[in-house]
């Protein structure tokens, strides 16, 4: 895992991308089902691809559907990079206007997937999509 904490280290396309991006609420690549209570998402990111820059609002947990290597910068400045296990399963909270900016890049071989499920129900509004 990386972790360099340092907005002013990043390309200008990137910090750019993070201040346009804080009313995106497309947290995936595809959204397959909205309901009162829920969005879910489908993401899927071919080698080298990035799901750009979103901000999560509502209570969430995402799911692995295939194993990988993928990189995020974060709103705070910090880069992560993290390895996926099939499976690996992570649950997220916001309280009233909690938020989280982030990115999403497949720097792994093989093609990454996750399932995102957002609660509607949560105590901040949906974003617009």
């Amino acid at each position: 895992m990386h972790d360099d904490s340092s907005l002013s280290a990043w390309p200008l396309s990137l910090r750019s991308e993070l201040v346009q991006a804080r009313q995106n609420g497309h947290v995936g690549n595809t959204l397959v089902s909205e309901t009162d209570q829920y969005r879910i998402w489908l993401i899927a990111l071919s080698p080298r691809e990035r799901l750009p820059f979103h901000t999560h609002v509502l209570n969430y947990f995402w799911v692995a559907t295939s194993a990988g290597l993928a990189r995020s910068h974060y709103g705070d400045g910090s880069i992560v990079e993290a390895r996926y296990g099939l499976g690996q399963t992570q649950h997220l909270t916001f309280g009233t206007s909690q938020f989280m900016t982030h990115d999403l890049e497949n720097i792994g071989d093989t093609v990454l997937t996750f399932t995102t499920v957002e609660d509607k129900r949560s105590p901040n509004a949906p974003l617009s999509l």
